[in-house]
């Protein structure tokens, strides 16, 4: 019986801290190889405009700021070079999908699993940044909800309180250097259609049939 490929997506609250813990030689004890499409100023930018995003929807729970992908690799992948197995498969999904990624290739402590991490963007930069300019001044409380009045954010003294902001006229109050999300990311079709691609690049490089990975059916007898 044919093995199953194994591919997993989660979400990250905080992208900047999972890129530095796959890529990092200190914190890996298996690291071999990793590679970026987008420099950190990329990855700061995301991380920054969708921590902004989130608090001026009003939305509870935590802020996603990317998405990772875990592909599993059968061991014959260590007899190829990981820098050009881990390009290829990260050029793939970015050419695919046209999205930046950072990636990285380790084993588990035990080497019985060796794998990708690959991390994405779920959007996209613009053209030309999205800059808006405050025509009277601009008001924020300490939570990043924007109010209407200077009035809601003073204290009794007619203070401004501590943590909250006031955009003057003429200032920028709003900036944005991305897309919004691309809801496809969200979807049970786009990560079925990731782990048959993936199966299929996995399986190009494996010569003996009765090696080849399959995608788990979960309709099938077994």
């Amino acid at each position: 019986m044919a093995r199953h490929s194994f591919i997993r997506m989660s979400k990250l609250p905080n992208v900047k801290g999972r890129i530095s813990y796959i890529t990092s030689h200190a914190k890996q004890e298996n690291l071999y190889a990793t590679y970026r499409t987008a420099d950190n100023t990329f990855w700061e930018n995301l991380a920054r405009e969708s921590q902004q995003e989130f608090q001026r929807s009003g939305t509870t729970g935590k802020c996603i700021e990317a998405r990772e992908l875990i592909i599993a690799l059968p061991e014959i992948y260590t007899t190829f070079d990981p820098q050009q197995v881990l390009e290829e498969f990260t050029n793939k999904f970015r050419q695919q999908y046209g999205v930046e990624c950072v990636s990285a290739l380790h084993h588990n402590k035990r080497k019985t699993n060796y794998h990708i991490h690959l991390i994405f963007s779920e959007r996209r930069l613009l053209a030309e940044p999205d800059i808006k300019i405050a025509t009277r001044s601009v008001f924020y409380d300490e939570t990043g909800k924007r109010v209407r009045t200077k009035k809601e954010i003073a204290d009794e003294n007619g203070k401004v309180r501590e943590g909250c902001t006031v955009i003057p006229k003429g200032g920028i109050y709003e900036q944005h250097l991305f897309t919004v999300k691309d809801d496809r990311f969200k979807s049970e079709q786009f990560l079925d259609e990731v782990k048959r691609n993936y199966t299929d690049l996995i399986n190009r490089h494996i010569s003996d049939p009765e090696h080849r990975l399959k995608v788990f059916d979960p309709d099938s007898i077994y």
